[in-house]
């Protein structure tokens, strides 16, 4: 099959962009954006190095990122399974996207820009949950900001069905992956209460 691998190439695949894809995007948090950022409890966190590219899910019962002023937002880092890989390319590789979701609605926020690390205690500490607090947090300089066309969740119907049933649990992917020395059921029935110790 043919490949396309040059811009005049791709270019003749498309038309040219909508004017409002261009006029909606902001180099700063507008009030507007800043609002729908603050709204989301999800978001995915893009980050590039060595290793390649990662795409890590982030999430909290409140806001899942604080917007310290229009061109910064601050993401607390909380326990995971420390395996690193979003932070281990910031540290190499500055560079991030974030996709900003909200249950219920078809929209998403897109945010671009250049991520570094802080364990800095005071910041640290105004995150503080349980009197657990985050390892680090994840300051991000913002370099432009935009919604993202509502097809593909629309198309997807992603918040009106509901089709676990069709795929894997992780449980049984763990069973696989480790030959048996993980047993699917007792890891997908026990996990919900795990991860309630965990979340902070």
């Amino acid at each position: 099959m043919r490949k396309v691998n040059s811009l005049e190439a791709l270019s003749d695949l498309y038309d040219a962009p909508a004017e409002l894809s261009l006029r909606k995007v902001a180099n700063r948090l507008t009030p507007l954006y800043r609002q729908w950022v603050e709204g989301a409890r999800f978001c995915i966190l893009s980050t590039v190095g060595p290793q390649g590219v990662h795409g890590t899910p982030r999430g909290d019962d409140g806001p899942v990122v604080r917007v310290a002023d229009d061109t910064t937002i601050h993401m607390p880092d909380w326990r995971g399974n420390n395996r690193l890989d979003a932070l281990r390319d910031i540290i190499c590789d500055g560079r991030v996207a974030l996709l900003f979701m909200v249950p219920g609605s078809n929209t998403t926020v897109r945010v671009n820009g250049k991520a570094w690390l802080t364990d800095d205690a005071a910041l640290r500490e105004s995150f503080a949950r349980k009197s657990i607090l985050p390892a680090s947090v994840i300051v991000i300089e913002v370099d432009e900001v935009f919604t993202q066309c509502a097809k593909a969740l629309m198309r997807s119907g992603l918040w009106s069905r509901d089709d676990a049933e069709a795929v894997p649990t992780v449980g049984e992917i763990l069973q696989d992956m480790t030959e048996g020395d993980v047993s699917a059921k007792p890891y997908d029935e026990g996990y919900a209460e795990y991860a309630k110790t965990r979340m902070w």
